[in-house]
């Protein structure tokens, strides 16, 4: 789903696990369409029930192909970003215990795995948890085909350069703040050879995407 505010001709699509939460929170803030709880009650949550995060679909986006727009996309290295799904959704969140599947025993995997087992099983876990799954999805499938139809594509840490822009272009304060960090990360090296090689063909395709932004460090 494309987030617009349309007050300031500016649209965005989320990518989940790319700074989302921190896109989202900024433009939320100065939406004036939007009607946001007190501020003792603005959740991380918040930002998602406001802005839902979809599969981009074409007709959604049509609209703001026009000129006066400023369309943006975030994205995150492509290793980082699906590190980030364990970490946060898996260790942090322990979404997996929610996991109808798993826990009425239709799909028999352990609800804290370590990194090599989930990585070595993630179709497994996508099927079996729809936010693992919505969270490890290949960035195509939420952003626009080419990213050259974007005004600007910011990497996650160009998110300060980004709220720069949008100040300078809409007159309103943009002032980023980070929300939902993970807290712990990992990377290549914690993984076993195994798991990388089982990673290898998705990963190729998501920095063959990104190859303008990113290095692939598996090429």
């Amino acid at each position: 789903m494309t987030v617009s505010v349309a007050a300031l001709k500016v649209a965005y699509n989320p990518l989940p696990k790319a700074a989302c939460s921190t896109v989202k929170a900024m433009l939320a803030r100065v939406d004036n369409s939007m009607s946001l709880p007190s501020g003792d009650r603005i959740t991380n949550r918040t930002w998602h029930e406001v802005y839902p995060t979809r599969r981009f679909r074409p007709h959604r986006w049509e609209p703001f192909e026009q000129e006066d727009w400023f369309r943006f996309a975030v994205v995150r290295d492509p290793l980082k970003r699906l590190m980030a799904c364990y970490t946060d959704r898996v260790v942090k969140r322990r979404e997996l215990h929610n996991s109808r599947k798993i826990k009425n025993g239709r799909v028999d995997l352990p609800k804290d795995p370590d990194p090599d087992f989930f990585f070595q099983n993630l179709e497994r876990y996508r099927e079996a948890s729809s936010v693992v799954k919505h969270h490890s999805l290949g960035a195509r499938l939420f952003l626009v085909p080419s990213l050259a139809r974007y005004s600007r594509v910011y990497r996650t840490s160009e998110v300060g350069e980004l709220a720069s822009d949008l100040t300078k272009r809409t007159g309103e304060k943009f002032k980023p703040s980070r929300e939902n960090a993970s807290g712990m990360a990992i990377g290549l090296d914690d993984l076993k050879p195994k798991t990388v090689d089982a990673l290898r063909p998705f990963l190729t395709r998501e920095f063959d995407f990104l190859d303008s932004y990113y290095e692939n460090p598996l090429a």
